[in-house]
């Protein structure tokens, strides 16, 4: 077993087999990550449009909601930061979904990702601020947000553990954190369905946009055997109350689950 920064249990070290080569579990994931997502940044809203038929914006749309809380809460949830911000989306809809009260950051560690968040911007009417940075040392100090948003992020880390951690550190105490990514079908059969469909689907779109189908295969092979989507299990200790659900219940047969977790951040 692995040891998180406090000494907590975390996740097993084995490390499943490689196919991808975009895909690391050694010092070279965060250099593969950046130059698949350097490639895919100019059409990767495009993409995301077609390889989930679009139902992804309502799964993001669900994830910032999750983020306001309860309404007495939402005055509060003023300071927010969107961590993988990618191309913007989820950064967009806290600060439209506040009503404008949000000061939203969204950080991202790849600058074409980034630079087509600011060309948003500009479209959105937006005063997000955008700036680059490594979620294993985000440039912001302790307690700095009320809200941490990840979409699609975290398992693109090379230490979701240690991520976890910087999360922690930048939410003020009562902060709210909330992950959104894949998961995987419980069910044998609904699973297997999904797993064709991943690795079909995906190698046809990366040849289709970007000429090169290890791009979006990518996705299936970073989804570990077993692994449900819940990265958040075995975390350090201190994180408090942990919630998991399916985004997609009642619009697609799969699951896709995210994870609530207030950190009360008691130091």
């Amino acid at each position: 077993m692995k040891t998180g920064p406090r000494g907590g249990a975390l996740v097993s070290t084995t490390v499943p087999p490689v196919t991808n080569k975009y895909l690391s579990y050694d010092e070279e994931r965060a250099p593969k990550v950046r130059e698949m997502f350097s490639r895919l940044a100019w059409r990767y809203d495009l993409v995301n449009d077609v390889m989930s038929f679009g139902m992804h914006r309502a799964w993001k749309r669900r994830t910032v909601r999750l983020g306001l809380a309860k309404a007495a809460e939402r005055a509060a949830r003023r300071r927010w930061l969107d961590l993988c911000c990618g191309t913007g989306d989820m950064a967009f809809l806290a600060e439209r979904f506040s009503g404008g009260a949000a000061r939203v950051v969204g950080c991202d560690f790849t600058l074409p990702m980034l630079a087509v968040a600011r060309k948003r911007r500009g479209e959105e009417e937006s005063v997000s601020e955008f700036v680059q940075g490594d979620a294993l040392r985000l440039p912001f100090a302790d307690g700095a947000f009320d809200v941490v948003t990840v979409g699609y992020g975290l398992r693109n880390i090379a230490d979701p553990a240690a991520a976890l951690a910087e999360m922690r550190r930048v939410l003020a105490p009562g902060g709210r954190c909330v992950i959104l990514d894949f998961g995987k079908p419980r069910n044998p059969v609904a699973s297997a369905l999904y797993n064709g469909f991943l690795r079909t689907m995906m190698p046809f779109v990366g040849w289709l946009f970007h000429r090169d189908p290890e791009t979006y295969l990518y996705i299936p092979e970073s989804l570990a055997p077993g692994d449900d989507g819940d990265q958040c299990r075995g975390t350090e200790p201190g994180i408090g109350k942990r919630e998991t659900g399916n985004v997609g219940r009642g619009a697609q047969p799969f699951r896709f689950p995210f994870s609530v977790s207030p950190f009360p951040n008691a130091r």
